[in-house]
């Protein structure tokens, strides 16, 4: 694929699927990452090299039943947050081409994003698990340090680096993780009342971005509704933590690492990449003690923050970027982009991306849970919680309407408004208390589509919704104006005896408003 999304830079000719946990799942991996006998490039040509055994992760995810479709595009030596420092292309979001789609492993999210793979590895030092989950609406988990082996990937900083997992939903998430981390159990916090923390309000960072900071604002509320308690810490050492990791001499395990070939092979680089990693050399060995010693000194100070709380709640990023700004002011955009993520591999703390709503302009936002180390199955049960399902709803649960209270009593958000598509047909159904009407999908009606809302419900609570929906009401999928699909309330074509057709109004509100 090339263009927008330049995902693929090499095939894998698919093996048998073993028998396993994972059978049936495909799955793709960053170009940093070994397979026996494909070139690994880590975005760049000229360092390519054939490996003769595939990193142990990719073994153990083969052996597992998963199969391995192909090696995907990367921030050049995983030197990024953007997803543009690549030679072969940019990756963009796959919500718009005009802007970035994360990085350093952009390929994985976008063939995760683009359904291309059941789920894809990617690598972290700084964030790059994480990151291309938020702009591209994923589940990314970057787990403690050494809960997956760092053999045979190509190392950025080899003592941060992290091996992480994109996926479509929490599910999968925890299907990888139960088969390549099979031991331990969640905190009793990931399943009860849990403690969760958010910096003071002069500490959140969003660049600009308004509508960010409204849906980190809703994602407060989401954890509430989950069983949540926000505690206000300060973000302050964490945030100094963050700034070691490019303005500290950590960048220097980035020149021992690839150092001595950019020094040869300059030419061949990305410049931004080049430069950044060149320049590590400025930095001495009494540098690197120094720094190691603020370090610990910062953590001590962050430890009485894990005293108030079980887990943490940032925004994945305070906002986002198109190519063209990345491209103009590469290394300030890229550094915003860190604001949130830069600390955590530098305290060995475990994370967990996940998607939490949209802008109005259509581009997603996400979040991420923190937690601390070995907390990697804990932040996968909460976060399970937390998953939303999409309903459209047409009738009396939209919102100021009487049924809407069984929405918001289960923590659901309102999304948006806007029509279904045009082949729908709306009655109102005879005989119901509270008045009701009834979808119905007509193939070849030439109607304009009806208004619905869209709301966001915890996966958790989903059920306990759809066994209050009498007859001839039921929840299906349902169409909308745009080609997408969402769950939404439909009706039996048996339950429109003794209806009225009220299409022509558009909507149930707009009949209502009529009588």
């Amino acid at each position: 694929m090339i263009g927008d999304r330049p995902v693929w830079i090499a095939a894998i000719p698919p093996k048998p699927a073993q028998a396993g946990p994972l059978q049936g799942l495909t799955f793709a991996i960053k170009d940093n990452i070994d397979y026996a006998g494909v070139p690994t490039t880590a975005g760049c040509p000229a360092y390519a090299y054939t490996p003769e055994r595939s990193a142990p992760i990719v073994e153990l995810l083969e052996a597992s039943g998963a199969v391995v479709l192909g090696k995907t595009n990367l921030d050049q030596f995983a030197t990024g947050l953007v997803g543009v420092r690549s030679p072969y292309g940019a990756c963009s979001s796959v919500f718009n081409p005009a802007y970035i789609s994360g990085g350093s492993s952009s390929g994985s999210a976008v063939a995760v994003a683009t359904g291309q793979v059941d789920f894809a590895l990617g690598t972290d030092t700084a964030g790059s698990g994480r990151v291309p989950a938020a702009f591209n609406n994923l589940i990314g988990w970057k787990p403690t340090r050494g809960v997956i082996s760092n053999d045979g990937v190509v190392p950025a900083c080899r003592t941060l680096d992290c091996v992480s997992v994109f996926t479509r939903d929490v599910a999968t998430a925890q299907r990888v993780c139960d088969a390549v981390a099979p031991e331990g159990v969640p905190a009793a916090w990931s399943q009860a009342g849990f403690r969760f923390g958010v910096p003071r309000p002069e500490q959140l960072e969003f660049f600009g971005d308004a509508e960010a900071a409204k849906l980190f604002a809703a994602s407060v509320h989401r954890l509430i509704a989950a069983g949540g308690s926000p505690v206000v810490i300060d973000y302050a050492p964490f945030l100094e933590v963050a700034q070691l990791l490019y303005s500290g001499p950590w960048v220097a395990e980035r020149y021992a690492a690839v150092g001595e070939f950019l020094e040869a092979h300059g030419a061949e680089a990305h410049p931004v990449v080049r430069d950044i990693i060149l320049g590590a050399k400025q930095h001495s060995a009494i540098d690197t003690f120094r720094a190691m010693y603020k370090l610990e000194d910062l953590r001590l100070k962050t430890l009485a923050a894990w005293k108030q709380m079980d887990v943490m709640l940032l925004p994945t990023t305070g906002t986002t970027y198109t190519i063209a700004q990345v491209e103009a002011d590469p290394v300030r955009l890229n550094s915003n982009l860190g604001y949130y993520t830069n600390f955590v591999n530098l305290l060995d703390l475990a994370a967990l991306a996940i998607p939490a709503g949209f802008r109005p302009n259509g581009l997603p936002f996400g979040v991420t849970l923190i937690g601390p180390a070995q907390s990697d199955r804990s932040l996968l049960a909460l976060a399970a919680r937390l998953e939303e399902v999409q309903v459209a709803v047409v009738g009396a649960h939209l919102s100021g309407q009487p049924l809407n209270k069984q929405l918001t009593e289960r923590g659901a958000r309102l999304i948006k408004t806007c029509k279904t598509a045009s082949d729908y047909r709306l009655y109102a159904l005879a005989n119901t208390a509270p008045p009701k009407p009834g979808l119905v999908r007509e193939a070849g009606f030439p109607g304009t589509g009806i208004e619905v809302e869209i709301w966001a419900m915890p996966v958790a609570r989903f059920g306990s919704f759809v066994a209050l929906i009498p007859a001839p009401l039921g929840i299906g999928s349902l169409v909308l104006d745009d080609g997408s699909t969402v769950k939404g309330f439909i009706c039996e074509p048996g339950g429109i005896t003794g209806a009225r057709d009220i299409s022509s109004f558009g909507g149930w509100r707009a009949y209502l408003a009529s009588r």
